[in-house]
């Protein structure tokens, strides 16, 4: 019998994806945004999703019957709470009222495990004191935890993102947090068998036209015969302009000051290095005044697909609705390699007790 999944606060599902990866079944699945929850169902077919807010909800009646029944929740939960400088914040700020309802079904259901996900400075914030906080309320719920900020660039993921992962084990002694990989993907390796397209090129659904070049592009085609996501930002004549004077390697540095432009976000009008790790991926990568979002050498951002091969996900996974939609679906999820290497080390610890 498979180990079994809650995921709250789901998104699209890249950490669900990651945990069926490594043979977990996820039941049930909970998201807010409707255009987002319904690419969950899409893609995850044997789940159940709950779409709403979970502060609306009774959680007696949607998660009661799971309690004793489930291996692990997952989830991230939204805290902003902690970031505030100057200021000493408490879990119980009200920023961070959704953390507690991940805490309430964790409460509720009494899972063996938890996996929780979020910024790296939910651990580092206020020299650890929000952190505590965390911990001191899981111990009394008889969880220990394993805590950490991982690299998704460690895990088989061609993008920089850091995260900060929590592991809580009830009744027992946390697994360590899963060991770096020492070989690193690249953007090339990522999206070089990606059709090259110019901007406003490109249909939602298209044939392969080049044949995987990589590992890893053959990874994320497996079961795949159609290219899904696969559309170029129709840029501005004077977007264009600008991009046409940067070449490869290079950003806004080597721009005439006519076109240098204000933007808070670093790495503007750069394009992305195809021998490194992608930047992180957010929810603008449409747009070069974003971040380092250009293509290594075409005159146009990345596409919903290109972005989603820097994330992990396999082809075979389809992103819907809006633009904008798709792009927070890619944008704010978990890479599924990053997921997955976390759903291995509570497998491996499920069959060792499972052994004892």
């Amino acid at each position: 019998m498979r180990p079994t999944v809650i995921d709250l606060f789901a998104g699209v599902g890249g950490l669900s994806l990651g945990f069926e990866m490594e043979g977990f079944d996820v039941l049930i699945a909970n998201e807010y945004d409707q255009s987002i929850a319904t690419a969950y169902i899409e893609n995850h077919k044997k789940t159940k999703v709950i779409v709403g807010d979970i502060t609306s909800f009774d959680l007696n009646k949607v998660f009661g019957e799971y309690v004793d029944k489930v291996d692990v929740v997952i989830g991230g939960p939204p805290c902003q709470g902690f970031s505030q400088k100057g200021k000493r914040q408490t879990i119980y700020d009200e920023r961070n009222f959704l953390f507690k309802y991940f805490i309430s079904v964790v409460e509720l259901v009494k899972p063996r495990y938890f996996v929780m996900e979020n910024v790296p400075n939910l651990l580092t914030a206020e020299k650890g004191y929000f952190f505590n906080q965390i911990e001191k309320l899981f111990n009394n719920l008889d969880y220990s935890l394993r805590a950490g900020i991982l690299n998704a660039a460690d895990y088989g993921v061609p993008q920089n993102r850091r995260r900060a992962i929590i592991v809580g084990k009830r009744l027992g002694t946390a697994p360590k947090l899963p060991k770096a990989h020492n070989e690193k993907v690249t953007v090339w390796d990522a999206i070089s068998d990606l059709a090259f397209l110019e901007s406003g090129e490109g249909e939602s659904v298209q044939e392969y036209r080049k044949a995987p070049e990589s590992e890893y592009e053959l990874k994320m085609r497996k079961g795949s015969t159609m290219l899904y996501n696969h559309i170029a930002t129709k840029h501005s004549m004077v977007a264009l302009q600008r991009l046409s004077l940067i070449p490869p390697n290079a950003g806004k540095e080597i721009l005439p000051q006519e076109h240098i432009t204000k933007s808070i976000y670093s790495g503007t009008w750069s394009r992305m290095k195809q021998n490194e790790v992608s930047v992180t991926i957010t929810t603008r990568f449409d747009t070069p005044s974003s971040g380092r979002f250009t293509h290594p050498f075409l005159n146009r951002a990345i596409t919903v697909r290109e972005a989603a091969r820097l994330q992990s996900f396999p082809d075979t996974f389809r992103f819907i609705g809006s633009k904008m939609s798709q792009m927070k679906q890619v944008g704010n999820a978990v890479p599924p390699l990053l997921a997955k290497a976390i759903a291995h080390v509570i497998m491996n610890d499920i069959k060792r007790d499972n052994n004892d």
